[in-house]
This record gives structure tokens, sequence and C-alpha cells, in this order.
């Protein structure tokens, strides 16, 4: 099918184009084109030299209903556990953290069974969903939060993964985290977003692909194998009963820490709920240890988890990496994607270990 019968079929589907994936020929990466989100003229202005700030009274996120972005697919209250999901007809005022649908998606309706060709190239619908967790509090991001706080985050991560994960044009759900104007963070007010995609994403690939070698050459688990090395303190940052935290031997970006369970796990969305608290507490840790460390960067988490397309991934081991945006990307980084280094991950893990956390500052 020529690309100007794909342009016309999605017009007559009534998604107006709304996002499209096209794969590259040489790499086999997949990447999505979303047009839709040109309507969000702002993200066109460049704001390097602005202060990364939104008063509450124009911020989309106090109110997202009022702001348009629909009933919430989840919801929790400041004064329970209760949770509602989709359907509901009043709200009140009392949510602490609420998942709704991005109203500027990278993602939205198609056929995920379809490939189509241009020529040479490949390309698909830009079929999937994408979420954004919010959290009520328009100042206090992660870092500032107390454990309770950070644990209902990742409960609603976990939550909505298990909602999106058995859809059928959802072979991945991919969870990340922008902090900061540097990092990509369009709205300040604190919020993590899901996208549940058809493809794999390329990184993600490479690093199953890299797993795989590795347990099919050796008959173990590479992360494993890491983790055993990494429990002594020459790059551990914190550890305890369940997670390690500690700044990689080969780190893409400077100050960049990892996450990982220390016992193997394929799957983010199988945690148990105690391991899901002391995840809170680990994230917590290298979130805060950062924001005092660095006085606060901007920076990009995110999940790398076994995908969810029925096959059988038990030689991987899903963790978290956080991504501090420390230095501008030139020529030799955009080209080879490699970062320079400027301090050793053995003097980052010393530095973050000798910060010293009051115990009030976990509750706050």
């Amino acid at each position: 099918m020529r690309i100007s019968d794909f342009k016309k079929r999605q017009l007559r589907n009534g998604f107006k184009n709304v996002s499209e994936l096209r794969q590259d020929l040489v790499s086999g990466d997949w990447m999505i084109v979303a047009t839709g989100r040109a309507k969000r003229p702002d993200l066109f202005i460049k704001r390097e030299k602005e202060k990364f700030e939104q008063s509450i009274s124009e911020c989309p996120f106090e109110d997202p209903q009022a702001a348009g972005h629909g009933e919430p697919l989840l919801i929790y209250y400041k004064n329970d556990k209760r949770r509602r999901l989709k359907g509901i007809k009043k709200l009140v005022k009392e949510w602490s953290l609420q998942v709704v649908k991005n109203k500027y998606p990278y993602l939205g309706p198609g056929d995920c069974s379809k490939i189509y060709r241009e020529g040479p190239y490949t390309l698909m619908d830009g079929a999937g969903f994408n979420e954004v967790i919010i959290t009520r509090d328009h100042k206090k991001h992660l870092a500032l939060m107390s454990l309770n706080g950070v644990e209902e985050v990742i409960k609603s991560y976990q939550e909505r993964y298990l909602a999106l994960m058995n859809h059928k044009c959802v072979n991945y759900v991919f969870i990340f985290h922008n902090h900061g104007l540097k990092a990509g963070a369009s709205i300040p007010h604190p919020h993590s977003q899901i996208i549940a995609l058809p493809v794999i994403p390329a990184d993600v690939r490479r690093s199953i692909r890299g797993a795989k070698e590795y347990h099919d050459e050796h008959r173990r688990c590479a992360h494993c194998l890491m983790l055993e090395w990494e429990k002594e303190e020459r790059r551990c940052v914190f550890q305890n009963e369940h997670f390690i935290v500690f700044a990689p031997f080969v780190p893409r970006v400077n100050f960049e820490l990892r996450i990982y369970p220390r016992e193997h796990q394929s799957n983010f969305e199988k945690i148990t709920e105690i391991e899901r608290k002391y995840l809170a507490e680990a994230l917590w840790q290298a979130l805060f240890r950062l924001y005092k460390g660095l006085k606060d960067p901007s920076y990009n988490f995110f999940i790398h988890t076994a995908p969810c397309d029925g096959k059988d991934y038990k030689y991987y081991h899903w963790h978290i990496e956080i991504l501090p945006k420390t230095a501008t990307w030139g020529g030799i980084e955009l080209g080879t994607g490699v970062e320079i280094l400027l301090v050793k991950p053995e003097d980052v893990a010393k530095y973050l270990r000798k910060i010293k956390i009051d115990k009030n500052a976990r509750r706050a």
C-alpha cells in the first residue's frame, strides 16, 4: 500500500494522523512520528534561559478535569486507600494521585495488525496508549515526597501496567518520568507517563538482546553477576533487603544510577506489596541524594522490564535507570552515543553515599 493510501485510510478512520510508527531500514529501530503533538506550540519556543516555573493558577494539572483531560483512569485519595476507576461521576477535591489520558498523545487509535510500505520503508499506525500519572502537590517532586507518596506512585505504575499489558495492540509498556526542563518536562507540575506500544523500543531490544546473548553463552543472568560485584561498597550508593542502587561500571551519562531487585526478576509488574515498599525507599534514596548532591538537577528515569508480547524472557532482569542531565550533548555524543565522563562512577557513588539524610526528610 502506498503512503498516500495510508494517509487516506487514517483520515477515513477519523483519527486524523495522530501518529505513526516508522522503521529504520538499516537498524530495524522503530520511531514514533507524533504530528498530533504539534498542537502544543509552546514546545517549539526556545526556553533554555527561562526559569522553569508555572503558577498554580495556570497549571493544567491542578485540576486535570477542568483542563480537559477527561475522567481519571485511576484515582487515589488523601484520606484513605480507596481507588476508583473510569466511570466516576463526581470527583472529590481530596485526591492525591490520578491517572488520565494524555491530552496530546504520542499514540492513539489505529490498526496494529497491518504493516505498510513506502518504497523500501516500513511503517504502521501509531496505535497504542499514552497516559499521565499526576501527583497532587504542584511543587513537591519525587525527591521531596514521603516514602508513602513515592510508593503510591509506584503502585499506580503497576496498576496501569497490568491494565494495559493484555491489550491486543500492546507488546511493550514503557514507564518514564521527566524532571526539569533539560530533561524534557514541558510542565513543571510533577508527573510521570506511560506509553503502551505495539513494538519493542530500540533501547529495550538492545538490552534484551545483550542479556540473552550473555545467558546463552554463560548460562546465567548477566545482571545477577553484575549485582554480585555492585553489592560491595565501591559503586553501591544504597541497598535494602530487596533492592540495590548503584553507579554502573559503564554509565551512559555522568552520575547515572540504576536500581535493581536483588533477586532475579524479569517483570516489574509482578513485584509484591512488600517489594513495592522497598522499591519506594530505593527510588527515593537515589533521587534525594541526586537532589542534594547536584542541587536539584534535571533527570529522566525509566523502567526497563520484559516485554508483554507473550514470549519467555526469563534471562532478563528488570531495573530502573536514572540519567541526570549534567551536560549538553555535542557532535561526539550525538554521533557516537557516548558521553565524555568527567567523574568516575566509583567517585559518584562515594560522593552520594556521604550525603547525610535527616530522618524527617523521609516523612516530608
